[in-house]
């Protein structure tokens, strides 16, 4: 399946790489999580063309982007509102993964789009969780020499298609660190500050929340119900049994038909478009 790529200016001076799979249909804006890039939305897009139009960007710190610049979530919706800037057309969907979802939900909220997927977005880290559990694995990751690291991920993928090998040797390439250290630092997240629940209240457009098995989830047990409650009615949660943190990998036949179905209600949003 054939790609587009081109690099998009930011308003800082950091740049980003931005790649395109389909050539007609409605556009899809895809954010990345954290330690992934781009190509990490290959394989949805490739299941789309023909279809819709899959857009995904390199966050700061990661695949083919400049670090330069704050690594804090409002920096990371500015980036984001202005790569939709950069298409100059009206978007569908903003869809994100864990850090990218909490980025999706903010910016969804903000930006002139129709509808918002968030899957298993970090909403909210509770208090030494991240230099308890994320940036330890992240050190072991990154300490690997990179001959090791890619072995690492052939094995721990075996079985994958090679559309999620490739993502993930590409996100391995050039990420260090210093990001994900930064992004820690950027938003307090060790001392409990990021937290983006307050965002999802009363949501004003149809919002899906993709959540993995509660065991294997950064959406923890007792932030669901809140979800439905106080979201209204333009959330949906659907929860996938057994489905780990990147449940668009590994739930991949059962997350699609959810979220085409989702792509494709209509609402007065979209019909006014």
């Amino acid at each position: 399946m054939l790609s587009t790529e081109d690099r998009v200016a930011l308003s800082d001076g950091a740049e980003t790489t931005v790649q395109q799979w389909g050539e007609r249909g409605p556009l899809v804006v895809a954010v990345h999580g954290l330690g992934s890039s781009r190509r990490g939305w290959a394989r949805i897009g490739e299941h789309l063309a023909g279809r819709y139009r899959v857009v995904a960007y390199d966050q700061r710190g990661h695949g083919d982007s400049s670090v330069t610049g704050p690594m804090t979530l409002e920096r990371s919706v500015a980036d984001l509102a202005e790569v939709v800037a950069a298409l100059d057309e009206p978007v569908h969907a903003l869809i994100g993964h864990s850090w990218g979802g909490a980025v999706a939900v903010v910016g969804g909220r903000r930006l002139d789009v129709a509808r918002v997927v968030a899957i298993d977005p970090m909403l909210h880290v509770e208090r030494g969780v991240w230099s308890a559990n994320t940036l330890p694995e992240y050190q072991r990751m990154l300490g690997q020499p990179l001959d090791e690291r890619e072995a690492s991920i052939r094995l721990s993928h075996a079985g994958m298609p090679e559309v999620e090998v490739e993502s993930k040797l590409h996100a391995a390439q050039r990420i260090t660190l210093e990001p994900i250290v930064a992004l820690g630092e950027a938003n307090a997240i060790d001392e409990g500050r990021w937290d983006v629940r307050a965002v999802v209240a009363g949501y004003p457009k149809p919002l899906l929340f993709a959540l993995a098995d509660p065991r294997r989830s950064v959406v923890v047990a007792a932030l669901r119900p809140p979800l439905r409650e106080r979201g209204g009615s333009n959330v949906q949660v659907e929860v996938f049994e057994g489905a780990s943190h990147s449940l668009q990998r590994d739930a991949f036949d059962r997350f699609m038909p959810v979220l085409e179905r989702f792509l494709e209600r209509r609402s007065a949003t979209t019909s006014d478009r």
